[in-house]
């Protein structure tokens, strides 16, 4: 089978290229994607790149692996970046890293490369399973590493040649394939940033692109103001660290666009303004189409292990009215929203209001 692998320098991807090496049956090629924000923003950070690269070439070196460095900068500004500057203006929380997922690793990409590569390999933490004539998500025994989240937007097509060496492991047990393959990541730490940012720091693309505005925080539950912020764009709801405020924690609970204005609440009132219940725009079901039931179903708001009981109604115009077990204090719209069945990852909608 002819396969690409994407690597990143990381340990994951590393692994996982490793693991198919050792199947000794594959024709296997190595690609780096190099992406607008690496170059257009580098004055930010010490080479966000180059390391990176530097371990990849180490990596395809040990394994004898060739490797091809393909440059996809205009796609992914205008398939992500363009995307996400726009819904920060309208003081939204979009999901970059799902875009870049959807667009560009599993999108650009694949137009870039030509269909002899009958798969194409990452180091996600996530599972693909053929039943009937369908391919479907399922999430990664370890509930930390999880990352169907950030696939929850791709289609039958581009599943269809995904593939996840690692995705049955958990993330310590890849940790040590690394040291018993002894590769050159095999200390590396994982990254702490965005995917789609790198090493870049998210308020310093923020203010790259919005610039800065100074405006009021205001508690929304007595009307004082406790401070200033540089502006909404900065801020989403559920936020805590950031505010820099005495007296706290304080949590963003909303933001008024027009006036420049965040609001803030304490700890101790926060649940005032959780919801249990709130409507998306645009669902993608993975199968091509909506589960059957749609009762007893869990959901993610958020990358992360959490799962919330939900149930949704389709509305007259497409729409999704969701209704959570539990309330969260941080849905903001923009932001994505994941559907579970059990082990199954159905797909995703965007939070409108």
């Amino acid at each position: 089978m002819k396969i690409a692998v994407l690597l990143s320098g990381g340990v994951d991807s590393s692994v996982a290229l490793q693991l198919l090496k050792n199947e000794g049956k594959h024709d296997i090629t190595a690609f780096y994607l190099k992406i607008w924000l690496e170059d257009e923003m580098s004055f930010l950070g010490n080479c966000p790149w180059e390391e990176d690269l530097e371990f990849v070439r180490a990596i395809c070196e040990k394994l004898d692996v060739p490797l091809k460095i393909i440059p996809l900068q205009q796609e992914y500004h205008q398939r992500v970046v363009s995307y996400v500057v726009d819904e920060l203006k309208k003081g939204r929380t979009p999901s970059p890293d799902i875009l870049c997922n959807e667009r560009v690793k599993f999108g650009a990409f694949f137009d870039f490369i030509d269909e002899s590569y009958e798969k194409v390999a990452s180091g996600h933490y996530a599972q693909v399973e053929q039943i009937g004539d369908k391919f479907m998500l399922k999430r990664a025994p370890d509930p930390v590493k999880d990352q169907t989240y950030f696939l929850s937007s791709l289609s039958q097509k581009q599943l269809r040649r995904a593939m996840f060496p690692i995705g049955h492991l958990q993330k310590n047990e890849v940790r040590d394939l690394a040291r018993e393959f002894d590769l050159p990541t095999k200390t590396r730490k994982d990254s702490q940033g965005i995917c789609f940012l790198g090493k870049i720091k998210y308020n310093d693309f923020v203010k790259f692109n919005l610039g800065e505005k100074k405006g009021d925080i205001i508690e929304i539950d007595t009307g004082k103001k406790w401070g200033e912020h540089n502006g909404f764009w900065f801020h989403t709801i559920g936020q805590r660290k950031g505010l820099d405020l005495h007296g706290g924690p304080w949590y963003v609970v909303g933001k008024d666009i027009h006036k420049n204005i965040v609001y803030i609440s304490h700890k101790e009132n926060r649940q005032n303004n959780a919801r249990s219940s709130f409507i998306t725009s645009t669902p993608h079901w993975i199968t091509g189409e909506a589960p059957e039931e749609t009762m007893g179903l869990q959901c993610k708001l958020r990358h992360g292990p959490e799962l919330i009981g939900c149930s949704f109604i389709t509305m007259d115009n497409g729409d999704l009215a969701v209704q959570l077990t539990q309330k969260d204090s941080g849905v903001a719209p923009g932001q994505s929203v994941i559907f579970y069945k059990d082990t199954l990852c159905l797909g995703r909608a965007i939070i409108t209001k």
